[in-house]
């Protein structure tokens, strides 16, 4: 598959994005949970520089609330969503698909999938990645997957800023519930370029803390 291909079958649908983002933002969000709260922690936006989100992932709520803190009413910019193949079958899959989000096969990636994510950072589209590869409700501690620190790094040869944010979700129960809290706290942007000699194992353990940390902030304002 062709790069013109990869950008046509991703493409975000318009008005399904428009409609997408008043359903759940105006409508869902703000039924369903009680309180919400976003922790800056003193964090801005990077200007001229890719952005890769990583954020922990306990609940599906995770991708609408990662959208609303950072999607294009906030930052301009559309959540690129790498998920799983399971995810992107279905119903669901064909929504998936034209609100922008992409599939990758975790235990063997397809050079055109990893093409495509690479572009998406050169292109300094807003990519997220659940480094912990699933949904992890009670957050165990897990080892992260290595993929979004190859993605960085391969795309370095073309791009000098690349700017990973760890973030961290917590909700007042779990599963989340009806009327229910959830924080999303935001921790200091990491510039990739500072850590290129750094192992996988190393850079992902580094990560892994800065991840927990920010959730520990989560998880205090939400009172566990």
């Amino acid at each position: 598959m062709n790069k013109k291909s990869l950008d046509i079958w991703h493409e975000i649908n318009p008005v399904l994005g428009f409609i997408a983002m008043f359903v759940t933002q105006d409508i869902v969000l703000r039924f369903f949970f009680r309180k919400k709260k976003i922790l800056n922690n003193g964090f801005s936006i990077p200007i001229n520089s890719s952005i890769i989100l990583a954020p922990t992932h306990r609940s599906r709520w995770d991708g609408l609330i990662l959208t609303m803190a950072m999607g294009r009413r906030v930052t301009k910019k559309d959540c690129r969503f790498m998920v799983t193949k399971s995810e992107m079958r279905g119903i669901q899959g064909w929504f998936l698909k034209r609100l922008g989000c992409f599939s990758i096969n975790q235990l063997s990636p397809s050079l055109s999938a990893l093409r495509y994510a690479i572009d998406l950072i050169e292109k300094r589209e807003q990519l997220v990645v659940f480094p912990e590869g699933k949904i992890n409700k009670y957050g165990k501690q897990l080892v992260l997957k290595e993929g979004l620190y190859r993605l960085a790094r391969l795309a370095t040869k073309n791009t000098s800023s690349i700017i990973i944010v760890p973030i961290g979700i917590a909700y007042s129960k779990v599963p989340p519930n009806f009327r229910g809290e959830f924080c999303l706290s935001f921790g200091k942007p990491i510039a990739i370029k500072d850590y290129l000699n750094f192992t996988i194992k190393d850079f992902n353990i580094f990560l892994n803390k800065k991840m927990t940390q920010e959730e520990e902030k989560a998880l205090k304002n939400v009172g566990r």
